[in-house]
């Protein structure tokens, strides 16, 4: 309970444990980036959790003016000016591995931190996790059978329902399907599944961003939103419906709007959410206007996650141009909502009132 407690101080700057991602990948390169910039402790304490060697090598070899030290716990009182402190798990320190190359070494470390982590934010020891990128081919080479953090992440936490919300610029997105082929749409969108990207948008926009009734598009899957069946009839058979059930929850979903104009309605402020239908759809757009800047926040959790929005890139690795753009923003992005969460908690509302 004390470590609770000291994370509820007020004035106090949000402790956010900073997960290694695959050591194999460009996740301690972007961490010790973005630690060099300084700009990162303006808004939290970091807490690397993740292998002290390998960011200790990181750091050397990009001759980065950082000193490296391990977490006395999970305390990082000894991070001043320079300093990073990595809270490593491992039992024993990485066997040597290939940069850039998937084993089954490096996804179980990556496992082991993202374990590590959600178990400290869950006892409140740490205000929220942000993930450097794992390599699904590692994690699965492990044992640990996930598609990705997000079902990960839920089966930790013993969450029934999350889903992925991108948020970059003036957009924030939910999707519907994520790694689907195109041809394969029409049978996965179901009321059910569009239905619930419609509540996990709702309850990302009031209960993480504090909006009380926010407005939500829902994009249409044919050109047109089907001109009426003459391009497709999915909006009417099944996005439509889905839109009105949830217009009868009393939340402020649009009927299936056309994508080519939703999108620039949002960006111009007219919705405060989307729901897309798959991957291209949002995506194409999002990264339009926040290219290198965009970052996954996962909705439904009782931890505070945010997350790059890209890659292990592999294909980089070592050769230190690895851009650190996405990360102080998922940064960013975690300590705002760390922030307003620690607001709505009890024991600051009474401290408030002393």
């Amino acid at each position: 309970m004390k470590a609770k407690q000291s994370r509820m101080e007020l004035d106090e700057k949000p402790l956010l444990g900073i997960t290694m991602g695959d050591p194999a990948g460009i996740g301690p390169e972007v961490i010790a980036k973005a630690l060099a910039g300084r700009e990162l402790q303006k808004f939290c304490l970091p807490l690397v959790v993740g292998s002290y060697p390998v960011m200790a090598r990181t750091v050397k070899a990009l001759r980065l003016k950082l000193n490296v030290v391990r977490a006395d716990g999970h305390d990082p009182a000894s991070a001043k000016g320079n300093t990073v402190v990595v809270l490593d798990p491992l039992e024993r320190p990485l066997k040597k591995f290939k940069p850039g190359v998937a084993a089954a070494e490096t996804g179980a470390a990556s496992v082991a931190f993202i374990k590590k982590a959600v178990h400290l934010a869950e006892l409140g020891c740490i205000d929220g996790i942000v993930t450097a990128p794992i390599n699904k081919e590692a994690i699965n080479m492990a044992g640990c059978h996930y598609p990705g953090h997000t079902e990960l992440l839920a089966d930790l936490t013993k969450t029934q329902e999350s889903g992925m919300m991108i948020v970059g610029g003036p957009l924030r997105i939910m999707f519907v399907t994520t790694h689907v082929a195109i041809k394969d749409l029409p049978k996965l969108l179901t009321k059910a599944k569009i239905e619930k990207g419609i509540r996990l948008a709702h309850r990302a926009l009031t209960e993480l961003y504090g909006i009380k009734q926010p407005r939500i598009g829902v994009a249409a899957l044919n050109p047109h939103a089907g001109e009426h069946g003459l391009f497709g009839n999915e909006e009417a058979q099944i996005i439509l419906p889905a839109a009105r059930a949830a217009q009868a929850r009393g939340i402020l979903a649009s009927d299936p709007m056309p994508a080519d104009t939703l999108f620039g309605k949002a960006a111009k402020g007219q919705y405060d959410g989307i729901v897309a239908l798959y991957h291209d759809q949002g995506l194409i757009p999002l990264k339009l206007v926040a290219f290198g800047t965009c970052v996954n926040l996962t909705v439904g959790l009782p931890i505070i996650r945010t997350s790059v929005d890209h890659g292990t890139a592999f294909d980089i690795v070592g050769k230190g141009i690895a851009d650190p753009g996405s990360l102080l923003e998922a940064v960013k992005l975690a300590a705002v909502l760390a922030a307003k969460r620690k607001a709505k908690s009890p024991m600051h509302q009474t401290a408030r009132q002393r």
